[in-house]
């Protein structure tokens, strides 16, 4: 199974916040979920796809390089030199062929192709800079769409003895969310808002999957360590009853431990490169006054509540 290819966007080594000690960080392509305020809208595509940054352009230096490098003729330039793109065709495009013409990276193909073997070749290369505590966290966009691949890579990872961590959305059938999570140590499972109506503004998908396998986990034999988060969104899953509901859900599964998540558009300028208007430009802030009367509430009810990255992990 070592042709098995996978998506990937990015590969981040010397990560410190998504799992255990240090960790190599592997961000999965694809999401069943497009969640409003996403910070990663760039792993939505299930194909090859293009981001353009205006910062990182050299067109006020004079340079036309890509004036020609698009076929469709997507790329034009104003009197001024500025160059600007048609993403209806950009969106269209599956070989990204202008991304070969920019020295200066300012038009990227977001999508690498990777075999089990090639995706190994560089956890192996990062082994020896974990230490005893660190290990390989899958991410994304959503590692478990592209779960037949995951699996051999786990497979390898446990042969190995290496710590695997995930971040999920845990939107997927049971059978393969359980079968993927025999293999995890470490889990951080997202519950973005305990209203199934409003998991569906926000998110696009209902949350009773979701809720459904975290149980299932809860309930199972397995014996990894498993962290709800909440990426917290002032006028959209702080109040109160949301946090109530929350912990109503942990005490019936007789789970302890979520992470708070500050809301941030540190991903607003993906969404500007992708072509495409953020939604939370200029809304969703969260102040430190909430964010601690929040955590307070859950440690009130016997949960340890880690706010952002203060977390003992």
């Amino acid at each position: 199974m070592d042709d098995l290819t996978g998506m990937i966007f990015d590969i981040q080594s010397y990560s410190v916040h998504d799992g255990p000690g240090c960790r190599t960080n592997v961000f999965f392509v694809g999401c069943p979920l497009r969640c409003r305020w996403c910070a990663n809208p760039e792993s939505w595509g299930r194909k090859k796809h293009l981001m353009f940054s205006e910062r990182s352009c050299k067109w006020d230096q004079g340079c036309r390089a890509c004036e020609n490098a698009c076929p469709a003729g997507s790329i034009k330039f104003d009197e001024a030199g500025k160059p600007s793109l048609n993403w209806v065709i950009c969106n269209e495009c599956e070989t990204i062929e202008c991304s070969k013409s920019c020295a200066a990276n300012s038009l990227k193909q977001c999508v690498r192709f990777l075999t089990v073997e090639e995706l190994m070749h560089i956890l192996l290369r990062d082994f020896a800079n974990w230490g005893s505590d660190g290990g390989v966290t899958f991410s994304g966009g959503e590692p478990l769409l592209q779960h037949e691949y995951l699996l051999e890579v786990l497979k390898r990872c446990h042969e190995l003895q290496m710590h695997m961590a995930i971040e999920t959305c845990g939107f997927v059938k049971q059978e393969v969310f359980l079968s993927i999570m025999k293999y995890i140590n470490f889990a951080f499972v997202d519950v973005k808002n305990m209203d199934d109506e409003k998991h569906k503004w926000g998110t696009g998908v209902s949350n009773e999957p979701i809720l459904s396998n975290i149980s299932a986990l809860a309930q199972s034999r397995w014996d990894g360590r498993l962290v709800l988060r909440q990426p917290t969104i002032h006028g959209y899953n702080d109040s109160t009853e949301n946090a109530l509901r929350v912990i109503d859900f942990m005490n019936k599964n007789d789970l302890y431990e979520i992470n708070l998540l500050k809301f941030h558009r540190m991903g607003g300028t993906k969404w500007e490169q992708l072509g495409t208007p953020y939604e939370y430009a200029d809304h969703g802030d969260m102040t430190d006054e909430r964010m601690k009367e929040l955590q307070e509430l859950y440690l009130q009810n016997d949960i340890a509540c880690y706010i952002g990255e203060d977390t003992p992990f």
